[in-house]
């Protein structure tokens, strides 16, 4: 995974990965994500394998943040013994000026998670010419 963005030059860019990671003071499940823009779509990808996209899935935009919010709660049972699994996962970007939240689309496929926002580019500046005007 690369960033897109680029982060500020750090004296000890590994400890600088290890507090974007969580680990060791924060959550041990690590769920990979990927952010790739395109002319006029952004798209974070995420692995969330055994989540159930319609139960425990949220995905939020609001200032100018998208947020990945997952959840899960499962338990096997056989005879002589149970196991459970349980986790949650929260992820929070930054979504290119211009983005159009009302538009944004959300797939779900053998458990990678895609989401995709629209935005606006950039228009190239113009160059006005001035006009002089002699009396």
């Amino acid at each position: 995974m690369s960033a897109l963005l680029p982060r500020p030059r750090m004296t000890f860019p590994v400890l600088a990965d290890l507090f974007d990671t969580g680990w060791p003071f924060g959550e041990h499940n690590i769920v990979r994500i990927e952010e790739s823009v395109e002319e006029g779509k952004y798209t974070v990808r995420a692995e969330l394998p055994g989540f159930d996209p319609e139960k425990g899935i949220r995905i939020t935009a609001d200032g100018g943040l998208l947020t990945i919010a997952a959840e899960r709660e499962a338990r096997t049972e056989e005879k002589g013994r149970s196991e459970f699994h349980y986790g949650s996962f929260r992820r929070t970007v930054s979504l290119p000026q211009g983005a159009d939240t009302s538009k944004i689309a959300a797939t779900y496929t053998d458990g990678i998670l895609e989401v995709s926002v629209p935005y606006e580019t950039a228009k190239p500046s113009r160059h006005v010419e001035i006009e002089v005007k002699k009396n």
